[in-house]
């Protein structure tokens, strides 16, 4: 008779999820679910609201990546309406969008993953956490800190608040950018791409220490998928260029701007979970697929900056291509944090940021879809606005809906190399560890709230034999 084992709650990831994992009668993991059960609706709340008022809304579904929902907002209303924003806008949305990334890919590299990276899979469950990281390697600790804090304080000198930007409006941006402001704006970014070079070694060196202490990370937690993220000139870009979908084996099979992604994206919805996963929809059929920090290496043929570029091509030389291991995402979100930084600081040293940032727009009915590349991978907005301005249907498609499948799929490998013979911390480590490679945002992908515990359940024949919980 077979049984399930359930992970609840799963700690140190942005929302409320447990695991359910089904075991047969020889003990064996034959099944993994990511179950999320939190719900507000966000598509259903913002049908009869002001379309203009959508970038400071959304921006309210997820304190972790708001930056990016206030972008593709924006962008799906001016596509809508037709509007083309003035150069310094794109510029100073871009600007904000580096410091969001700062920000994001320092937080889960040093705090939510650190404590992986720092302790290890096989460190006390009372110390892996961000104290522990503070009195293991303060030095480091407190620079990730600060580096953290200065993407923070970039998104809020451009966003107008470090959580929940503001700026961003129809036509461009609600202030021209002054020298005064780039002045302070390019001390924060040289201080963060000094810190990120400083910090892009550390963060490699401990992935490297836990794939050598743990080999079957690199070994058996791999799959097989396809890939999608945006690239301008074939360079990995977050705010701008076009979706591209390449299949496991490398091959390039489909490329097409936001509007068009109702024609390639099937989502489904799964009885145990309000989580929607999508699939890539291909000649008609239906393909699991990742987007996120990997998705980007995969898909690209390199990066915008130098130095970014230089650690792409070890990435690529050192992992092969494409690479369908798990555990690198957290070698690309590196990569990521240097590309930001000296994205950012061209940002800063092009004249054009300091231009006239806004253009008069007249609102009318349209429909229009905007995406940008969050932290987590691709974010698609998506208004129907009726000649009043208001909205009369919306849709998100978000980075942890497109994961969901593969997610599920790294659960059951890190459970079946990691749980035979070990105990309770064990388990838990190790799926937690697999889900947090992707750094999922289960709040954005079920616009839920709340805490984020992690509970694991045992079942046998649909009832729980055992339960074991991890409170965040």
């Amino acid at each position: 008779m077979g049984r399930m084992l359930t992970i609840d709650p799963v700690t140190r990831i942005e929302g409320h999820a447990r695991v359910a994992l089904d075991l047969d009668d020889a003990g064996g993991i034959t099944r993994a679910d990511l179950i999320v059960n939190e719900l507000r609706g966000f598509e259903r709340i913002l049908v009869g609201m002001e379309a203009e008022k959508m970038p400071q809304i959304t921006a309210r579904i997820c304190g972790v990546c708001p930056s990016a929902h206030h972008l593709a907002a924006v962008k799906a209303l001016e596509n809508a309406l037709g509007v083309d924003p003035p150069p310094a806008a794109k510029l100073m949305r871009e600007l904000l969008y580096m410091g969001h990334f700062i920000h994001s890919h320092t937080l889960h590299l040093f705090v939510l993953a650190g404590p992986d990276l720092v302790l290890g899979l096989d460190g006390d469950p009372a110390k892996r956490n961000i104290v522990g990281v503070v009195e293991a390697v303060p030095e480091v600790a407190l620079k990730a800190l600060r580096l953290r804090s200065l993407g923070q304080k970039l998104n809020e000198l451009i966003g107008g608040r470090g959580v929940h930007p503001v700026t961003a409006i129809i036509g461009g941006m609600s202030f021209d950018l002054d020298e005064q402001k780039l002045a302070a704006a390019t001390a924060l970014v040289d201080e963060a791409l000094e810190l990120a070079l400083e910090l892009a070694t550390v963060a490699k060196d401990l992935i490297n220490a836990q794939a050598t202490a743990h080999p079957a990370l690199l070994t058996d937690l791999q799959q097989p998928t396809w890939y999608m993220g945006t690239v301008k000139g074939g360079k990995v870009n977050f705010y701008d260029g076009r979706l591209r979908v390449i299949d496991d084996t490398g091959m390039v099979r489909a490329e097409f701007d936001a509007p068009e992604y109702g024609t390639y994206l099937a989502e489904r919805t799964v009885e145990s979970s309000y989580l929607k996963p999508v699939f890539m929809n291909v000649d008609g059929q239906e393909h699991v697929y990742r987007v996120n920090t990997l998705a980007r290496m995969n898909v690209a043929e390199g990066m915008e900056t130098p130095k970014a570029q230089s650690w792409f091509e070890a990435f690529r030389k050192g992992l092969g291509w494409p690479c369908h291991l798990t555990v690198p995402h957290n070698y690309a979100r590196i990569i990521e944090l240097i590309y930001a930084c000296e994205k950012a600081k061209e940002i800063v040293s092009d004249p054009a940021v300091l231009g006239s940032a806004r253009i008069p727009v007249t609102m009318k009915a349209g429909h229009g879809v905007g995406h940008v590349e969050a932290p987590r991978g691709s974010l698609f907005h998506e208004y129907e606005i009726d000649d009043n301005g208001i909205v009369q249907a919306a849709n998100l498609i978000v980075a942890t809906q497109q994961n969901y499948s593969s997610i599920n799929t790294s659960i059951l490998q890190a459970a079946q190399v990691f749980v035979a013979g070990r105990g309770e911390d064990a388990i838990l480590n190790a799926v937690e560890f697999a889900i947090r490679s992707y750094d999922p945002c289960l709040s954005c992908a079920t616009h839920a709230v709340g805490r984020m515990p992690l509970i694991v359940e045992m079942r046998r024949n649909g009832e729980t034999v055992h339960l074991m919980r991890r409170d965040a």
